[in-house]
């Protein structure tokens, strides 16, 4: 499940004030890490929507996993910035992350801080760096924990915008994705990132992959030590 696209705000102003896209992904990760994630999906369907207005923007996505089965979870980050003045690279950033799948809710939160804001002129170039709170809500057996979120995205355009690398990264902390045979959960940092790479045939089309890599990000039970996971799609995307 992605976090993804996921907190991104600056990488989508490459497509001007308003952009809306539907991406479908096949994931590898079940096949590299057979034993460590035989359940993963094998298709994720995402939605994203920025819109840039006077006050400063929206951005919302949504990550359906599907199975053989059918949809297994859903997945949600909605955002919203208000620019600190015309024209400055300061926002107040606020957050909400949730989902739900099969076995219950994911671990919500709420997140509020400051955002830095780039792009160069022609919106070819641009990034974000945030600095947030993050607090998460109690969930099943998880208990509310407050703690901190530091995001960057980064969008970046080539070849007369025939190639586009987007993505982000999150540092954060909380609980740690796993199960432990005496119920015990533990606390620590979670690391996330999903590079894009995308090759655009049209202003509508493209053709890609995105790689999810993280630590202590995805679900594993006592059985297994590893944290750390490289999952690659390929994937397409619709630009509405």
């Amino acid at each position: 499940m992605k976090k993804t696209l996921i907190t991104i705000l600056a990488a989508l102003a490459t497509f001007a004030s308003q952009a809306q896209n539907i991406q479908v992904h096949y994931d590898f990760g079940r096949t590299f890490y057979s034993s460590e994630q035989p359940d993963r999906q094998k298709v994720t369907i995402t939605l994203e929507h920025f819109k840039a207005d006077r006050l400063g923007s929206w951005y919302y996505f949504v990550d359906v996993d599907v199975k053989s089965k059918g949809a297994t979870g859903a997945y949600t980050e909605i955002s919203r910035e208000f620019n600190f003045k015309q024209n400055s690279p300061f926002a107040a950033h606020i957050e909400f992350n949730g989902g739900l799948n099969l076995a219950g809710s994911f671990q919500n939160a709420a997140l509020a801080g400051v955002a830095y804001n780039w792009h160069n002129s022609d919106f070819t170039r641009t990034w974000s760096l945030q600095a947030l709170y993050k607090q998460h809500f109690k969930s099943g057996d998880l208990k509310a924990v407050e703690g901190f979120q530091l995001t960057t995205v980064w969008g970046m355009e080539f070849l007369n915008r025939k190639l586009t690398f987007s993505g982000f990264i999150d540092l954060w902390n909380g609980y740690i994705p796993s199960w432990k045979a005496d119920g015990t959960q533990k606390k620590g940092l979670i690391f996330a990132t999903e590079p894009q790479l995308w090759y655009n045939f049209s202003k509508h089309f493209s053709a890609g992959t995105e790689v999810e890599i993280s630590n202590n990000f995805i679900y594993h039970s006592a059985s297994t030590t590893t944290t750390f996971y490289v999952n690659p799609t390929l994937a397409v995307k619709f630009t509405l």
